[in-house]
């Protein structure tokens, strides 16, 4: 489209510059050179010789003769110079004898301006217009969208929640025999990943109806009231079809809470939210349209738009359970060329994943099987795509490493598995390696947490006990003044999860039922009695740790000969070790 415009402006600048040369050209070719005298014009006039003589207040007048010769005389200036002329039967000009191509070269070259001058100021329209415009927002209407809820698994309650909004825009007429309104929209929040969009999909493929997606950063402008226009450009739009869905991603970049701070930076965003309202208010009635929104964060939107008449349902998009997560496995692995793919195994071992996160783990896998030109993808590409996932990628090259650097990560990880068996046996350890990653980690200690909607005081109180495992087993081996840096992540896992015990979920004597964050909001916080707390508690569960650790040293050493042997040992290498040594797992 740019390439024609030019080839357009082109046109009347070469004109222009053409016309320009060939009116210089003309201009000295065709010069009047002749100049006779004042006598010789008095003979050609008594002679009849004289077709027109051009008079003009010049000190010369041009005479052109019949036979189309040119010449140039002085003027007379006399009062009956012209009368005398005329009653010779001579033709009298008052302008100066001008050549037809030189005419048609200024021509050439004026209209070559304006036309260039129209260009200009049309082109600058255009930018304007499309700074300012609300129509430039660029959103393709999909009219079959080719999507429905047999291609998103999991979810079943989500999906149980917009059931209804399918039907009402397949059967409009059913639901108003009761009297019943169309919900105006709906709100998917939860963590990322979960499968927000791809529901408003399969809302829009179950009903057929045309679907717009857009993301709340589309009408975020540094012009006031162009947000707002492309909010209102973009109803117009959906309304032309009578029925569609509207898909909002990430809408808290233009819903957030308003304050009241006169603060320009806020004015755009606060307009373009009214003109968002307004279009799902009662003014601008809009039936047979549904708003979908997604975020991560409900609790950052404006109540307005959280208010019924507006957003009138909320649907969270949680996590998938083990069910769901089975489903979502089966549904990416199924168009893939797979072999002994145990998805209940799996299932339980992804223990907090997306159904993105489910969905990179089958493609990590067929990646793998690829790499090693497989021609199924079996559980163990799955296997190496979950460590990739949660560790990074293995180093190849590990003869940098010192024998005590490797000794030192060997009793660090099997400081927590140990701990991790004897606290928390139903967190099934699934993996212990000492092979250092590409994400920074010497070593990492992989464990199946137990599937639980809830975790209690103690719960949480053992897991920070396995936190600190890896850095009691090097205080008890190499000595207090011996400890290493590989418990530095370790330690600020264990700082946040006691910090929330005591500041926010009520677990703590300094605070009891209150919470860090309204105190704080208010100025009564108590934070040295908090601090005080929080050191206590954490120092409290390591001195338990190095006695688990110290009573439990043959096993710790054991599992640190084997980790050095083998440098990766799965959950059967470790029950083998402490059955054989101890009785340790209750």
């Amino acid at each position: 489209m740019n390439k024609i415009k030019n080839k357009y402006i082109l046109l009347p600048v070469i004109t222009a510059i053409f016309s320009l040369v060939f009116l210089i050209f003309v201009s000295n070719t065709f010069k009047i050179s002749t100049d006779k005298l004042y006598i010789d014009f008095l003979k050609d006039a008594s002679s009849k010789n004289i077709s027109t003589v051009y008079v003009t207040t010049s000190p010369k007048i041009q005479v052109k003769l019949k036979d189309g010769s040119i010449y140039e005389t002085d003027n007379p200036r006399t009062n009956n110079f012209k009368e005398n002329l005329l009653k010779d039967g001579i033709n009298v000009s008052e302008q100066t004898l001008t050549n037809p191509a030189e005419v048609a070269s200024i021509a050439g070259f004026i209209i070559s301006l304006v036309v260039l001058g129209i260009m200009a100021f049309k082109s600058s329209k255009i930018k304007t217009k499309s700074m300012f415009s609300a129509t430039n927002l660029d959103v393709a209407c999909v009219e079959d969208i080719g999507f429905n809820f047999d291609n998103v698994a999991g979810n079943e309650e989500a999906k149980d929640s917009v059931q209804d909004i399918v039907d009402f825009l397949k059967n409009p007429d059913k639901y108003s025999a009761y009297g019943a309104r169309m919900p105006k929209g709906l709100i998917l929040y939860g963590d990322p990943g979960t499968g927000k969009t791809l529901l408003a999909k399969a809302v829009a493929g179950e009903a057929n109806v045309p679907f717009y997606a857009v993301s709340g950063s589309d009408f975020v402008q540094i012009y006031v009231g162009v947000g707002a226009g492309r909010i209102r450009s973009l109803f117009k739009k959906a309304r032309s079809h009578g029925k569609a869905v509207i898909f909002i991603d990430e809408i808290d970049a233009i819903g957030k809470k308003r304050d009241n701070g006169s603060g320009g930076g806020s004015d755009e965003k606060d307009q373009t939210l009214n003109a968002l309202l307004t279009e799902m208010s009662g003014f601008n009635e809009t039936e047979g349209i549904i708003i979908i929104a997604a975020t991560n964060r409900l609790d950052m939107l404006d109540p307005a738009l959280l208010r019924p008449g507006r957003f009138d349902r909320h649907i969270e998009v949680t996590l998938p359970d083990v069910s769901a997560r089975e489903k979502i496995l089966k549904l990416h692995l199924k168009n893939k060329p797979i072999k002994d793919i145990d998805y209940s195994e799996w299932a339980h071992k992804t223990t907090s994943f997306s159904g993105a996160k489910l969905e990179n783990l089958a493609n990590e896998a067929a990646i793998i099987a690829c790499k090693d030109n497989s021609c199924f993808i079996e559980n163990e590409h799955l296997d190496k795509a979950y460590s990739i996932m949660l560790a990074g990628y293995e180093k190849v090259d590990r003869g940098y490493i010192k024998d005590n650097d490797r000794k030192i990560t060997a009793f660090h990880e099997a400081g927590h598995a140990l701990i991790s068996l004897k606290v928390l046996p139903n967190d099934k350890v699934s993996k212990v390696t000492i092979i250092p990653t590409t994400k920074g980690a010497g070593g990492y200690t992989l464990s199946i947490p137990e599937e639980t909607l809830y975790h209690n005081k103690e719960h949480l109180k053992k897991k920070i006990m396995v936190l600190l495992g890896g850095r009691a087993a090097e205080e008890i081996i190499f000595g207090q003044d011996h400890v290493t840096t590989g418990a530095y992540n370790d330690l600020q896992r264990s700082t946040q999860l006691v910090t929330s015990m005591v500041t926010e979920y009520g677990m703590g004597e300094s605070l009891g039922l209150l919470t860090m964050g309204k105190l704080s909001d208010s100025g009564l916080a108590n934070q040295e009695a908090v601090f005080s707390e929080c050191k206590d508690l954490i120092s409290e569960l390591y001195e338990e740790v190095k006695n688990i650790l110290t009573d439990g040293k043959e096993v710790l050493e054991s599992m640190t000969d084997l980790l050095i042997q083998k440098e990766t040992i799965c959950y059967e290498d470790l029950i083998n070790i402490v059955g054989e040594k101890s009785n340790i797992v209750a």
